[in-house]
């Protein structure tokens, strides 16, 4: 056994946290990511603190804030991190590989520490070999051929089977690439594989008899609170990237099948790498930390929102699912839940700490190793989720309290009693006492750093 155990951080894109079936989805299925939970841990309330691609992935890399790291909104800007988790890692002697969708970072081809990156512009590459001479003229972009060509892009709401060979899909791709490093990589020391998918992110392209599964289906509507805004004319007219929608009938059936069918693929491809058969060898899977989890989640209709950035449920929380290796930790527990609010910042220092490595002083995320042993629920007292220009958000768990900057108002949420945000208890004043509390508590997380929230501290300030 190597001084260190390998680690193994499976990272989607924009998979909300309810849609598994350990958190009792009515139709989808989920095995292998179940599996993952009910071996280790599942944090029932991880959020992501910035929930949008860029920031979201910064904080993970990096273990800090969005206010430290300074993405608080999609931003397309080089970002220098001394202490992020792939150099910290290969400091400590791990072989590092990062395989799939990449960290969103600027530039796009710089590798952030990990010894090699294989991402899904040489996976574009790879499917333009791969049809251009049967299929396309030569020299065609991935948009115009290849992944995009079918016309269902990369942040619409319409769906279609993939139209291409099953085995070209990038799912596909980025498993048989993450097998052949486990398969080549150095055996002196341990590794760090990041096997990241594009999936279930847009393009709602699964494969045929993954979408035909769903479309079969009864699928649960899209939830509507009581204070949500209807787009007018019932959302005829919205280009098919828009943020808000009200699908029914088909487009609706088409558009759950399509993102259920990422899920449930990427899932039936993971097997393959947990199989000991194909992926990590016994002595391997025995050795190695496994972390499933995503940058942030997808609004799928509910209150006629979609895609990201949103303070709500689908959008912001999202998977955490850490299974700690048998052979380095025998008294694990399994079945393990914990309902503590967590964050994408935690994941470095937990690693940091399962390793046996010391975390930098740089990192504001919690090590969450106690929680993995059994011996602490306890992590933090509330989660700050925030988005630069549109809100910020603070739960703990069991409430949720949203400023929204742009309406200047407030809402409130039991999550306990009203999990999917349907009523809006801020509004008519009858909890004015508790929606008071909990604004006091957000200005005091806000005025930890007045150079970055001035104008927010006073505008919430206002509502007193």
């Amino acid at each position: 056994m190597s001084k260190q155990p390998n680690i193994l951080l499976i990272l989607s894109d924009q998979h909300r946290a309810d849609c598994v079936g350990i958190e009792n989805h009515p139709v989808l299925l989920t095995p292998t990511l179940d599996h993952i939970a009910a071996e280790g841990t599942y944090f029932s309330r991880c959020y992501s603190t910035c929930p949008v691609c860029v920031p979201a992935r910064r904080s993970l890399l990096s273990g800090q804030f969005p206010h430290t790291h300074g993405a608080r909104s999609h931003v397309e800007n080089e970002w220098q991190c001394a202490n992020i988790l792939p150099a910290l890692l290969g400091r400590a002697g791990y072989h590092s590989y990062l395989v799939g969708r990449d960290m969103h970072q600027y530039p796009i081809r710089k590798r952030f520490g990990y010894d090699h990156v294989v991402s899904q512009y040489d996976y574009f590459s790879w499917l333009d070999q791969k049809t251009q001479d049967n299929v396309y003229p030569k020299g065609i972009s991935h948009y115009s051929g290849g992944y995009y060509s079918a016309g269902i892009l990369h942040n619409d709401w319409t769906a279609r089977p993939w139209h291409l060979d099953e085995t070209l899909h990038m799912t596909n791709w980025t498993v048989s690439r993450a097998i052949e490093f486990l398969q080549n990589r150095d055996p002196s020391c341990p590794f760090f594989l990041t096997l990241s998918f594009l999936a279930p992110h847009p393009p709602f392209t699964p494969p045929a008899f993954y979408m035909e599964r769903y479309l079969r289906q009864t699928l649960p509507a899209p939830v509507v609170g009581d204070w949500a805004e209807i787009p007018p004319h019932g959302g005829r007219g919205l280009a098919p990237d828009s943020p808000q929608i009200s699908l029914s009938g088909e487009a609706l059936q088409s558009c759950l099948a399509g993102y259920y069918g990422l899920i449930n693929h990427m899932d039936d491809q993971l097997r393959r790498i947990l199989n000991p058969v194909d992926g990590l060898y016994r002595g391997d899977n025995e050795d190695t930390v496994i972390i499933y989890t995503s940058d942030h989640g997808e609004m799928l209709g509910d209150h006629c929102l979609f895609r990201k950035s949103q303070p709500y449920e689908g959008s912001a929380r999202v998977p955490l699912f850490i299974r700690l290796p048998e052979g380095r930790f025998p008294r694990k527990l399994k079945n393990n839940a914990i309902n503590a609010p967590v964050c994408l910042e935690d994941i470095l220092p937990t690693l940091l700490d399962i390793a046996g490595l010391e975390i930098p002083a740089s990192v504001q995320g919690e090590s969450l190793l106690s929680a993995l042993r059994g011996e602490s629920t306890e992590v933090r007292r509330e989660t700050h989720i925030e988005y630069e220009n549109a809100f910020h958000a603070l739960t703990d768990g069991h409430e949720k309290y949203i400023f929204l900057k742009s309406k200047n108002t407030e809402q409130l949420f039991d999550l306990d009693n009203d999990p999917n945000e349907t009523i809006n208890l801020a509004a008519g004043g009858s909890h004015a006492e508790r929606v008071s509390g909990w604004r006091q508590r957000l200005l005091a997380v806000l005025r930890e750093h007045p150079e970055v929230y001035c104008d927010d501290i006073h505008r919430v300030e206002t509502l007193q």
